[in-house]
């Protein structure tokens, strides 16, 4: 039997965004360092790597997730969707929510928090505040916009109930 050790390199099969992609990796990379540093995807960030932030939060097969604590190897066979991969064409219209109440400010922490909505709006169209609240606990924000964040996720259920989104 043959075991791996965590720095010898493997070739691993992701799908990103919808797009397949081979990449030789060690075995200790993580999904976050995978899509920053061998995708070019930057838009998911690093900060604590310690899945303690939020900032680098992803959906894997739709279920957000802390994309610092998934080794790459682990996504194979699953789908993962960035911020980059929300909308093809321009912002998608959580992230238009997002700019129209004021709610991204320094930036740093919105693809998470940006994601982390978007799992809880595909899992619940209609959420109350307290249920937003809860999906947004686990992004941190420095600036303290929760508020604006919040107002963003609502009208967003608002606009996808009416049928725009």
């Amino acid at each position: 039997m043959t075991t791996r050790g965590l720095d010898d390199l493997q070739d691993v099969d992701v799908t990103v965004n919808g797009g397949s992609h081979r990449i030789t990796v060690p075995g200790h990379r993580t999904l976050l360092e995978a899509l920053r540093e061998d995708l070019g995807l930057t838009g998911s960030k690093s900060c604590c790597a310690e899945g303690e932030c939020g900032a680098c939060t992803v959906l894997l097969d739709g279920r957000a997730v802390n994309a610092c604590l998934v080794l790459c190897a682990e996504v194979v066979g699953h789908e993962v969707t960035t911020i980059e991969g929300l909308s093809a064409d321009g912002p998608s219209d959580l992230q238009e929510e997002f700019l129209n109440a004021g709610a991204v400010q320094c930036g740093f922490c919105i693809p998470g928090q940006v994601m982390s909505a978007e799992h809880l709006l595909r899992t619940t169209p209609q959420p109350s505040e307290p249920e937003i609240r809860d999906a947004l606990s686990g992004n941190l924000c420095r600036c303290a916009g929760y508020q604006r964040i919040v107002r963003a996720v609502q009208a967003t259920a608002v606009r996808r109930a009416a049928g725009h989104g």
